[in-house]
């Protein structure tokens, strides 16, 4: 019998798409010591931001990192509701077609919120 070569993954290419998500950072950095909660915070924010745009460039507003790091290094967020957004690079001499923008979502309450698709402006 013949193998079929046939590929199954996901591209994300011309897919210029915006989410918001609710990511628990708590889960996350969870047992990590003190000077290293707010900058792990971080990293965890650009790995699930690549996880699910599947994009390598994955680029934070400044907003964000700003709520992170308001309570000092030691106490993030439990949670943070974030928007991500794949756009196309404009720039000709990077290896990626597109990145991701992780925008900080003021929000009263976590509570009932689910993923949603956002109707981007572009």
């Amino acid at each position: 019998m013949a193998k079929k070569d046939k590929k199954k993954g996901r591209s994300a290419l011309n897919d210029v798409v915006t989410r918001e998500y609710t990511i628990h950072l708590h889960k996350r950095i969870f047992g990590i010591s003190f000077k290293k909660r707010a900058p792990r915070a971080v990293k965890e924010i650009r790995k699930f931001a690549n996880k699910m745009m599947g994009t390598e460039d994955v680029r934070l507003d400044p907003r964000l990192n700003k709520h992170i790091w308001a309570r000092g290094i030691r106490s993030v967020p439990f949670r943070v509701r974030v928007r991500l957004a794949r756009k196309r690079n404009e720039d000709e001499d990077s290896p990626h077609k597109l990145y991701t923008l992780v925008t900080h979502v003021e929000v009263p309450s976590f509570k009932g919120l689910q993923t949603l698709n956002v109707e981007s402006d572009e």
